[in-house]
């Protein structure tokens, strides 16, 4: 059901209970420069991982991303088939996707080139078949550049199969003559490149959504008392290709979005030129939390695949929070032209340090200083979560254990 006007959708979020649970309220007055106004935090599980399961498109690792259930609460509620969805942080890319899964219009941005990289292929994905005869024909027995402390990751002959197909790639999109097939091929190759389990390239390493730096794998190569050990990517990259590719039903869904009228973006989210004024009716996102994920040392690895220096993206992390309001205020002034008027902006972002600091109720008065009237702070309450426990972390101790939405709509032309 799409909601015609933001009552609607307040009504249901207070009367939610869809898993057994009455939402709880608590007012929030807020004052920015002398304006005054309030709103309300309404605590409940609207979303869970056991509500549905997603589709298997977006089982793609990545630091510090939220589920699919969190864009595609406000996706159904708040848009219809054809409308634009945008992210400016859009990371692994989970909003766009699921917009296209929605069959709404996918559009994303993010100033790491690697998010591109990743979601380009899925959303016009190639048939395993296909997949399966462009491996075949790759060549990996050739190689140019030499990295021999990617050992301490990789079994000599891996590593060579790696940068072969690395050598590859690069060579097509010099030439200009990568297409889907490769793109793809480069997205799995990318998600197999490091993880702790037998499906992936290296040896054992930390969890899959980052790479650990060359001294921390030699000490858990010591620890462990391990020796890389020869794993052939081509049968890695398919056996994750089959399992990305479940899901999809080209017929069901590739027909009714024309993806060609969708835009990614590789900008710095507060000035995103590519994007046109009034083109998404709603936008769904989360923000680096102050400087609580190093986004730039977790992908090292995976940005020397796609042939870029990690340490060179002006990724914005800031320690103070006074900087990120500002910064967060000129993001949502560009949403603000970016979104139709009457359209809607969700914005997540999580628990930090220990609770101290309360980034939904900043979030808020940078909006209100964007004009941007805020409707409702959601937050979803989780009894667990995988991050922390894929780190071994009780829920009690560590981790985001909720997700705090401020819902702004877009209603006036004023700035603060």
């Amino acid at each position: 059901m799409v909601f015609r006007s933001h009552d609607d959708f307040v009504e249901e979020i207070i009367r939610f209970d869809d898993f057994g649970k009455p939402t709880v309220l608590t007012p929030f007055e807020w004052d920015v420069n002398g304006r005054k106004g309030l709103t309300v935090k309404a605590v409940n599980e609207y979303w869970t991982s056991g509500q549905r399961q997603a589709n298997s498109l977006h089982e793609i690792s990545y630091r510090a991303c939220f589920k699919p259930q969190l864009p595609e609460f406000f996706i159904s509620r708040l848009t219809k088939p054809g409308d634009g969805v945008y992210d400016p942080f859009m990371g692994r890319g989970t909003t766009p996707l699921q917009a296209r899964l929605m069959n709404r219009r996918p559009m994303g941005n993010d100033i790491n080139p690697l998010s591109q990289v990743l979601l380009a292929p899925r959303l016009n994905p190639p048939t395993i078949e296909q997949i399966a005869e462009r491996l075949d024909s790759i060549d990996l027995s050739q190689t140019i550049e030499v990295y021999d402390d990617l050992l301490h990751f990789y079994h000599q002959d891996t590593l060579r199969e790696i940068i072969a197909l690395k050598e590859y790639l690069l060579r097509k999109e010099e030439n200009q003559t990568i297409d889907n097939i490769d793109a793809w091929i480069r997205m799995v190759a990318i998600n197999r490149l490091t993880g702790h389990s037998a499906g992936f390239f290296s040896v054992y390493s930390l969890p899959p959504n980052q790479a650990v730096s060359i001294k921390r794998q030699i000490k858990i190569n010591e620890k462990r008392n391990q020796i890389p050990e020869y794993r052939a990517i081509k049968p890695r990259i398919l056996k994750k290709s089959r399992s990305l590719l479940k899901d999809w039903n080209r017929a069901e869904i590739g027909q009714k979005t024309d993806t060609k009228r969708g835009i990614l973006s590789t900008a710095d989210s507060r000035k995103v030129s590519e994007m046109p004024n009034d083109s998404a009716v709603l936008v769904v996102t989360s923000p680096p939390f102050l400087d609580v994920v190093d986004y730039q040392g977790d992908n090292w690895l995976r940005c020397w695949f796609i042939g870029v220096d990690s340490g060179n993206i002006n990724i914005s992390q800031h320690r103070k929070i006074t900087e990120w309001e500002k910064s967060m205020t000129d993001v949502l002034c560009d949403l603000k032209r970016i979104v139709i008027p009457g359209g809607y902006i969700a914005f997540e972002v999580g628990e930090v340090r220990g609770g101290e600091i309360l980034l939904e109720e900043h979030v808020l008065r940078c909006g209100v200083r964007a004009g941007l009237e805020p409707i409702i702070i959601m937050i979803n309450q989780q009894e667990f979560t995988k991050t922390a426990n894929a780190w071994g972390v009780t829920n009690a101790q560590k981790g985001t254990n909720t997700h705090r939405i401020v819902l702004f709509k877009n209603n006036s032309n004023e700035t603060l």
